[in-house]
């Protein structure tokens, strides 16, 4: 079964987490497989470790998205090399280790696998910062235009940009911006990550599609969690699939 991660009509999917393989199998399904399971490589003490729960997980659920955790920026290698061994559909870069896992991909053969690159954002609409990886992001702020950022993305033969930490609404300007840019650069595929919720969800999507871009991911974590289970709420995610079908 093939683990590249489907798009409605071509368009949208949603990133969700799950509590466990029978979890994310259920959120598969109630999203007719337009989704990818987020399995957060932070909860392993070693690549081996997570290479060998996702391809577990991988028996339930088809197309897996190995997360960094949060934005950690100390798994970039971690969550590069576990993707690297599982073929998993997608996985999360910091921006500063894309181009390791773009490598370590290409070596294993996976043409499938896409990467998406953390940029966050500044406050200021057009800039973007990018020394998210775990050494840089203890130095002085690496703000750059978004235009540079997104060649660099490109430069380093990934896909897709992560859009984090959002703040729900609070950086939907500086999305839109992103966005457009995106499309007009040829990045086909942005995600917006951090504070959506059921409630801002349709304005977040409705500001990527607007702006042209090929292909959007959200990513709902948090608010489609049940507090009491702490599994991911089939009933959030089918209302959020029929928020989607609303746009699309």
């Amino acid at each position: 079964m093939s683990t590249e991660i489907k798009f409605y009509k071509d368009r949208v999917a949603i990133n969700f987490l799950a509590k466990d393989a029978k979890n994310g199998r259920e959120v598969y399904d109630a999203m007719d497989g337009y989704t990818a399971i987020g399995v957060l490589s932070n909860q392993f003490e070693s690549a081996e470790e997570g290479i060998e729960f996702v391809n577990e997980f991988k028996k339930e659920v088809p197309c897996v998205s190995v997360g960094l955790g949060a934005g950690d920026p100390a798994q970039g290698i971690k969550a590069a090399t576990i993707a690297a061994n599982t073929n998993p559909g997608h996985v999360n870069q910091v921006f500063t280790s894309a181009g390791y896992a773009s490598g370590a991909l290409m070596m294993n053969k996976d043409k499938t696998t896409k990467i998406n690159v953390l940029m966050s954002p500044t406050g200021v609409v057009g800039k973007v910062k990018i020394n998210t990886g775990e050494r840089s992001c203890k130095q002085n702020d690496a703000i750059i235009d978004v235009e540079t950022a997104l060649a660099m993305l490109l430069d380093m033969e990934a896909d897709s940009v992560k859009f984090y930490p959002m703040r729900g609404l609070e950086g939907l300007e500086e999305l839109k911006y992103v966005a457009e840019a995106s499309a007009k650069m040829g990045v086909k595929l942005i995600e917006p990550t951090g504070g959506i919720t059921v409630e801002n969800f349709s304005e977040i999507l409705k500001v990527c599609l607007n702006a042209g871009v090929e292909k959007v991911m959200p990513h709902v974590y948090g608010a489609a969690i049940n507090k009491e289970t702490k599994e991911t709420d089939v009933e959030i995610v089918k209302d959020l699939f029929n928020k989607v079908k609303e746009l699309v």
